[in-house]
């Protein structure tokens, strides 16, 4: 009903209005925009998805008629705000964005010279025209203007406020860079805004009188609520939400910049464990902020050697960013390092679609507050360099090296490798990087549109399952090579105990020999047993003893006969 009205009021004719009596068409719009302004806010007053966007509805009608209307741009803002819009929020305010004017001034700094170069070239051309008279013939000899344009002006001068902006430009856009991982600059902006806002409070209470404060406000404590309600946990007012948000966006920025630190001095284990915490932390992070983390710890996995962990945050990278050059590059020098030319090749023609797309367009790829790693001025440099290496991997892959994938270095161990170890490294690549669990990352990850989410996923999931594959392949080959050392071993100890055999029985013959010529001379033998020497009396001692024995039995036999019982103490002696 209040959207309706305010059309048929917006149609109504000037003529209508008051009776009939004609007003100016400026007082007429005037009070249709405040009509508009004040229906809006009622709308969304109710907090309710339906009534926001015919709240936004009504706030552009409005601000058609009146542009810079301070109170309907910010009722808009705030209604994109709720509605999740945020990158519309940031084109609407990309004017107060401190790293778009950053780098717009470092932009005229160096375009100084490319202006005065110019202006010469044009000074040249008017002194050889003759005063400069066949660029005048060249100018049109009358100029068109629309009324229509004329209008807009007028009405914007008209509109323009005198008093200054007001602070919710630095609160709404600071939240909405947060949402677009924009993070030192919403820390700006947010930081801004509240100090302005402060100042703001001060200079309306040192106004106020002890009157115009009223208790009705603030019930005490003690007091029952009106209407008999059970009192329930108030909503967060705007300072406590900005707050709260402000000292998570500091966290994140303390935890990068240190991750950041620890990369550029070396330490990649330390790096690793700060962007860590980071991408698997409770709370989550907007999608753009988490995918620069999740490559610049990619970077730190192929410092460290980990090829594996490296791939797999290049892949959750571009399953959050497709359009990042500096994935495609990170990713494609990992291909290459472990000799799997045709991914290094397909992500090397995937990243020249977008050096030539960017050609194309004249500009990077996003909207102009996107930060970007790369600036246009390097495009036409980086295309030359990356056709020849282009080349150069198609003749490689030509030559037939399309096979010789070190698989070693994919999983992380050292050739010669034993079994154990490959089975240990190969199961805990297999949690890590298991197809069914590649896209859980992206329920931490805040986006700004839930129709990427899916789309997010599916790249995820096939990424994953491509690396999945090659993991596996790489597992069998290193076993079957594994296998085959053992085997190559096996015969090797066989052989060698082959040849052990004839030495260790000629060695045992002469060692024979040798105690038979040492009992034929009559000599005694010498043993080393545990590291000590053992020598045994010659074999003539025991030889004379048992001939004596047996000479003594012969006599008593021969004296006494075979049937003759023999004495005691023979029979002892014989016992």
């Amino acid at each position: 009903m209040v959207e309706s009205s305010c059309i048929l009021s917006m149609a109504a004719s000037p003529s209508s209005l008051a009776g009939g009596e004609k007003k100016h068409w400026w007082l007429t719009n005037k009070k249709m925009v405040e009509r508009y302004v004040r229906d809006a806010k009622m709308l969304i007053a109710t907090e309710e998805q339906r009534e926001t966007v015919a709240a936004l509805r009504l706030l552009e009608a409005a601000l058609a008629i009146s542009p810079r209307m301070e109170v309907a741009l910010e009722l808009k803002a705030r209604c994109l705000l709720s509605l999740r819009r945020f990158k519309e929020v940031a084109d609407m305010l990309q004017d107060y964005i401190p790293s778009l004017k950053m780098g717009s001034d470092e932009e005229s700094l160096t375009g100084s010279s490319d202006n005065s170069s110019s202006q010469l070239s044009r000074e040249r051309m008017k002194l050889l025209s003759g005063n400069g008279d066949s660029l005048r013939q060249s100018e049109p000899a009358f100029k068109c203007f629309s009324v229509s344009d004329l209008k807009k002006k007028v009405m914007t001068g008209l509109c323009k406020k005198v008093d200054k902006e007001g602070q919710w430009r630095y609160l709404l856009l600071g939240q909405a860079c947060c949402h677009l991982g924009l993070m030192e600059d919403a820390m700006v902006l947010l930081q801004t805004g509240k100090r302005l806002a402060t100042a703001a409070f001060r200079r309306e209470s040192i106004c106020w009188s002890d009157d115009s404060f009223s208790f009705n406000r603030f019930p005490l404590s003690g007091e029952t609520p009106i209407n008999n309600q059970q009192p329930s946990t108030p909503p967060k007012t705007e300072p406590e939400s900005i707050s709260q948000l402000l000292s998570h966006i500091k966290l994140l920025i303390r935890r990068k910049t240190a991750a950041m630190a620890a990369l550029d001095a070396g330490l990649y284990s330390e790096a690793i464990r700060h962007f860590s915490k980071i991408v698997d932390g409770r709370r989550g992070a907007p999608r753009g902020f988490l995918a620069e983390c999740y490559v610049n710890r990619a970077s730190a996995y192929q410092s460290a050697g980990r090829i594996a962990e490296a791939i797999a945050d290049c892949n959750r990278t571009l399953a959050l960013n497709p359009s990042c050059i500096r994935a495609l590059t990170v990713r494609a020098a990992l291909f290459e390092t472990i000799r799997c030319l045709p991914d290094s090749l397909h992500d090397l023609e995937h990243l020249k679609l977008l050096y030539n797309s960017i050609l194309r367009d004249q500009k990077l790829p996003g909207p102009v507050w996107k930060r970007q790693n790369i600036q246009y001025r390097e495009i036409p440099g980086k295309l030359c360099s990356l056709a020849a290496k282009i080349q150069q991997l198609k003749q490689r892959v030509a030559a037939g090296e399309t096979g010789n994938v070190d698989y070693y270095a994919l999983i992380g161990l050292r050739r010669g490798c034993s079994r154990s170890e490959l089975e240990r490294a190969h199961l805990l690549l297999t949690l890590r990087h298991k197809p069914d669990k590649s896209s859980s990352f992206i329920d931490r990850c805040e986006f700004a549109d839930d129709g990427d989410i899916d789309s997010a996923r599916d790249r995820s999931k096939m990424s994953a399952l491509l690396l999945y594959r090659l993991i596996q392949k790489g597992y069998t080959s290193v076993m079957g090579t594994i296998l085959d050392d053992e085997v190559t071993e096996k015969q090797r100890k066989a052989a060698m105990q082959v040849q052990q055999a004839p030495e260790q029985s000629s060695t045992r013959v002469e060692s024979i020999l040798v105690a038979i010529s040492d009992t034929s001379n009559g000599g005694g033998t010498q043993r080393i047993e545990n590291n000590a020497a053992i020598t045994t009396p010659p074999p003539s001692v025991f030889q004379g003893v048992f001939c004596r024995d047996l000479t003594v039995v012969g006599d008593l036999l021969s004296q006494s006969g075979f049937n003759r019982p023999m004495p005691v103490k023979y029979e002892a002696l014989s016992c």
